[in-house]
């Protein structure tokens, strides 16, 4: 299986008559984008009303942010693969709801088996309660919290309040840092 056979298979899952109200409601389910190389991979929680409407994952202006996020860590986004823990925008633009959320886990975790990266962004609280259900963003941002997690703020948190953009750039940056220290060194 691969990253566009998972696409699809998200996509198509739309028609599904599956009973989740997100799934059946929502214009497009927004799989990911990115290469199966990607030393990153982000995650936020759930496509927003631009994402629903294109099918593509933060292409609004939280996704104008993240991009500048991605170029302060030195990584343009074609480098990255960019997802949601959740596939389908919830009615409304609520939080998914725990079962929601269950019934689309497999997709990411197939994602993530293909792809391999060397770090997981997850975006805001909600995006890092999947992986560290213990840990708080606001204890964690910008560091590394065990092997392959590099949680930041949620771009739309620094939209909402704007004092978060300058630690967002710093924990950008801390990014930078965290994936240079993963590089093997040079010989010669």
């Amino acid at each position: 299986m691969t990253l566009d056979d998972i696409a699809q298979e998200i996509r198509a899952h739309r028609a599904s008559g599956c009973g989740f109200e997100p799934c059946e409601t929502c214009t497009n389910m927004v799989p990911g984008a990115g290469g199966s190389g990607a030393r990153v991979v982000v995650v936020g929680e759930a496509p927003g009303a631009r994402e629903d409407a294109s099918g593509l994952p933060f292409v609004g202006a939280s996704g104008k942010l993240l991009d500048g996020l991605l170029a302060e860590a030195g990584l343009e986004r074609d480098a990255v693969f960019i997802t949601n823990v959740f596939k389908a925008r919830p009615p409304g633009n609520r939080d998914p709801r725990a079962d929601e959320i269950a019934h689309h886990r497999p997709w990411l975790q197939a994602q993530l088996a293909l792809i391999e990266p060397e770090l997981i962004v997850p975006l805001g609280r909600h995006a890092l309660k999947h992986f560290a259900p213990g840990a708080q963003i606001a204890e964690v941002h910008g560091t590394r919290v065990g092997e392959r997690l590099f949680p930041l703020y949620h771009p739309a948190a620094a939209l909402h309040n704007p004092r978060l953009r300058e630690t967002l750039l710093g924990d950008a940056r801390a990014l930078r840092a965290a994936l240079r220290a993963d590089d093997p060194p040079s010989t010669g």
